[in-house]
């Protein structure tokens, strides 16, 4: 079986070049490992480069792969510079709070949605609770993990595995699109993203206009949850085209401030461009898009815009919540 990690496989084709800012703007191809090991926390981990590579090669998977290998040569310690705030908040995520996980079936908000939204977090959680189903307030771990902490990132998701089996939690309800794709393959409880859910207790209706829509990297491929929200939507959702990531992928804006500023920017002329990712909704709108909605605030009625002053106290007060 062709091993897609083996960047051996590498035609310098270019074609991963052009189509990714951050391999454009160093002049590398994915096959140009030397100089890929140098800046392996400088990429957006977006997939782009696996999405176009004709060699089949999986860009995202191999840089992540060293970013692991350099926490390993550092005998499991991370030496990165930049990433301090990041580790003390996430590591043993100081907010999380499983006060009110009751029931079989809870809410897993994640991290950004709550601190930009609110408000819709506050009604989502009431809503939900008026059918039996609770909420827990944690972060996935996907930071973590795509700094290369690879015995970190077992720990957490063992974390959580064990927090959802002392409480009988039997179905785990995904809001966040990163949190979906990044648990649902390590958690032993059934895994529902919120729009199926909402779908399934009757809430919200096909009554949303159709639009653009930015998707976000870990639904870009398979289009699973899109595929959830369209019931909601009395038409045709059309994906953005021409912008590689929000730029907050792969926790890369801190070597690469520029590059994930230009990203957010793209879409600044752009009119109206919904968005299910409150991590893209928020960073679109710091990029001066100035029409980001979320389908879940539309979905809900709350019209509710990116709070991207508060969103790091938002986010404090989900432990008290």
């Amino acid at each position: 079986m062709k091993n897609k990690n083996d960047v051996s496989a590498c035609i310098h084709c270019h074609v991963c070049q052009n189509e990714c800012e951050f391999l454009k703007k160093y002049g590398i191809d994915i096959g140009d490992t030397k100089k890929l090991k140098e800046l392996s926390y400088h990429c957006f981990l977006c997939g782009k480069c696996t999405e176009v590579c004709p060699a089949g090669i999986d860009g995202r998977e191999y840089i992540l792969g060293l970013r692991r290998e350099n926490v390993q040569a550092s005998d499991g310690t991370f030496r990165e510079k930049g990433y301090g705030m990041l580790l003390k908040e996430k590591k043993d995520y100081i907010y999380k709070n499983y006060r009110h996980a009751t029931g079989k079936c809870v809410l897993f908000p994640g991290c950004n949605f709550p601190s930009f939204y609110p408000k819709t977090t506050k009604k989502l959680v009431k809503v939900l609770a008026d059918h039996g189903i609770g909420v827990a307030y944690d972060c996935c771990g996907k930071p973590i993990a795509e700094l290369g902490l690879e015995a970190d990132e077992k720990r957490i998701i063992q974390r959580i595995n064990d927090e959802f089996e002392k409480r009988g939690i039997e179905e785990v309800v995904m809001l966040c699109p990163n949190c979906y794709a990044f648990l649902k393959p390590h958690l032993k409880v059934k895994v529902t993203d919120i729009y199926e859910k909402l779908a399934e207790l009757g809430i919200g209706k096909r009554s949303l206009e159709p639009g653009k829509v930015f998707l976000p990297c870990p639904d870009r491929e398979k289009q699973v949850i899109l595929s959830s929200v369209e019931c909601f939507v009395d038409g045709a959702l059309e994906p953005v085209k021409g912008v590689q990531c929000c730029g907050l992928g792969g926790c890369a804006p801190a070597k690469e401030p520029e590059l994930a500023k230009n990203m957010a920017s793209a879409l600044a002329e752009e009119g109206k461009v919904y968005s299910y990712c409150a991590s893209c909704s928020g960073n679109l709108t710091r990029g001066g898009c100035q029409d980001v909605r979320h389908l879940l605030t539309e979905i809900l009625g709350t019209g509710e815009k990116p709070d991207v002053k508060k969103s790091m106290i938002n986010r404090a007060k989900t432990k008290f919540a």
